[in-house]
Parts: structure tokens; C-alpha cells; sequence
């Protein structure tokens, strides 16, 4: 596996990469890092003939910190298209996004569909079902570290004790319980160590889900036009059992199914948590390689 860096948009992206082929940009969530969350993939991706290309988002170590600052939604989509661009991707690459990097990648595909062939999404739903979750009593209590990383307070909570709040949340809450997140953490310390990485992390919720912004019909229309819309090209999309973050029954990934385009599927990875990726890699790759080569 190779380890190189471009700038796009005036940020330089640090990326893992490995193989010759098609290319297959994997996007990664909160608070992970994109080798780390898709290290049993990229392989597997590679060996199947594609150029599996994992970044860590801006602001993520070894990637820059933006400039200005800026951690919208629209600009995580802004680097994914300029990536597909300067990695020389063409008609045929596909976008394979986790958490954050979900939502990212529902959104290049209603962005920029030229570039994107086919969408692996895990763990973050369409905006149409996940709104609608984030406003049930469910949601709010299940998505309470959205509210949390609102108040100036976070900052410190999450850097306390060698981020010792990260680490709980992501072993006790965020994977399943049989799973042991060590390595994802060390991942997320070599990341976020520094003040200023950390803040820009924690700014991904303060900029996207603002308090004064959040649900008013500027805040609904950004949001909508981004990734309001479904992906037309054929889609897979991935839920965890055991996902305590963003629970998902058997009538709601049907609904999720039911509302993709032709040739998509929509499936449970039995006993994996929010980390799907990374929890179960074996159920998770046979998955996506399947998708990837079946005829549509």
C-alpha cells in the first residue's frame, strides 16, 4: 500500500492507496481516518482490479486543515469531485463513503454523476430517512453527541485524558459489543491529537447542524441540494444490526431499498455496529465485490 498526497481546492489530501484499475475513492466518517476504517478493503478492492483510493478528509491528519476553515458538507463534495479529477478517474469509478463519507457520496452522485459509475453507502441513510430519524425521540437520543459537540465544552471533554471520551463512545456505542475498537482509536489519536484537528472535526457537526441554522428552510434547501435526491446510478447500501447510532429495522431498509434506482440493493450486515467497514470486512467486501461486478 502507497501513501502519496494531492491539493484539491487549495487543501492537500493525504491518501492510502493501492492497485491498478477503475477508481474506487473510499470516504470515511467521524471520527475515523480513511486507511484506518477501510483497511481490510482497499486490498480486496485492489485485487480486484480496481485503485482503491482511501483519504483522510481535510482537516484530518496527515491532510491540511483548510485554510478558511471550513468543514461544510459542501466542502467535503467539493474535495471527492476534485479528487476523481486529480487521481484521473473516469466515467467508470465508484464512490464507496461510511458515516460522513455516506453522505458524501449520496452527494457526488447527485452532483457530479458524470464521474461516478456506481455508490457503496453504509451506516448514514438517504437524507429523505435519515431527516426524518434525526427528528424522532429515537434519534435525538441515539444522536446526542450532534447537540453535545454544539457547546464549547466539547473541545475539551473530547481531548481530556487521551481522548478517553472517544474512545468510550466508539467502543461502548459506536461498534457492537463483541467488536474491539483499539486499533480504530489509535487511528482516530494519530488524527485528531492536535487542538486544531480535533476542532475541526468537532466543526463537521458545528458548521453542518448549526443551532440558529439547523431546520430552517435555507438550512433544508443547502442540505436538500447536496444530497437531497437519490443516486440514479445503481446503489448498494449497507446498515449494521447492531448500529446503536442510527437504528434501522427491517421496514425501514426495505424503504431504503425500495426508493434506489434500478439495479440497487440495500442489505443488513449481521452483528456490525456503526463501523461496518471495519467491524465486519469479510461479509462487507463479498458484499461490495459482488455489487461491483454483477450486471445491471
Amino acid at each position: 500500500m502507497q501513501r502519496n498526497s494531492v491539493v484539491v481546492n487549495g487543501v492537500e489530501i493525504s491518501y492510502a492507496e493501492e492497485g491498478e484499475g477503475p477508481l474506487a475513492l473510499l470516504l470515511h466518517g467521524f471520527p475515523e481516518s480513511g486507511e484506518a476504517t477501510y483497511r481490510h478493503v482497499i486490498p480486496a478492492l485492489a485485487a480486484a482490479g480496481y485503485r482503491a483510493v482511501a483519504p483522510n478528509i481535510r482537516g484530518f491528519a496527515p491532510s491540511a486543515l483548510p485554510a478558511d476553515g471550513s468543514m461544510r458538507l459542501a466542502d467535503l463534495v467539493a474535495d471527492a469531485n476534485a479528487l476523481h479529477e486529480a487521481l484521473g478517474g473516469g466515467p467508470d469509478a465508484v464512490v464507496i463513503g461510511h458515516d460522513w463519507g455516506a453522505a458524501t457520496a449520496w452527494a457526488v452522485a447527485h452532483t457530479a454523476p458524470e464521474r461516478w459509475a456506481r455508490v457503496v453507502a453504509s451506516d448514514v441513510p438517504p437524507l429523505a430517512f435519515f431527516g426524518e430519524y434525526a427528528n424522532t425521540y429515537e434519534g435525538i437520543e441515539r444522536l446526542n453527541h450532534f447537540w453535545f459537540f454544539q457547546m464549547d465544552m466539547a473541545d475539551e471533554v473530547l481531548a481530556a485524558d487521551d481522548m478517553a471520551w472517544v474512545r468510550r463512545v466508539m467502543q461502548e456505542k459506536w461498534t457492537a459489543d463483541a467488536y474491539d475498537a483499539t486499533a480504530d482509536f489509535e487511528a482516530v489519536r494519530k488524527a485528531l491529537g492536535e487542538p486544531a484537528r480535533l476542532r475541526a472535526a468537532i466543526d463537521l457537526y458545528r458548521m453542518n447542524f448549526a443551532p440558529k441554522e439547523m431546520g430552517t428552510p435555507e438550512w433544508a434547501a443547502r442540505h436538500s441540494a447536496l444530497w437531497g435526491e437519490v443516486p440514479v446510478q445503481p446503489t448498494l447500501y449497507l446498515h449494521g444490526t447492531e448500529d446503536k447510532s442510527v437504528v434501522l429495522d427491517e421496514a425501514g431498509l426495505a424503504a431504503i431499498g425500495a426508493s434506489l434506482s434500478k439495479g440497487s440493493e440495500a442489505a443488513f450486515i449481521e452483528g456490525a455496529g456503526h463501523l461496518v467497514p471495519a467491524e465486519k470486512p469479510a461479509e462487507y467486501v463479498e458484499r461490495v465485490l459482488a455489487f461491483l461486478a454483477k450486471e445491471v
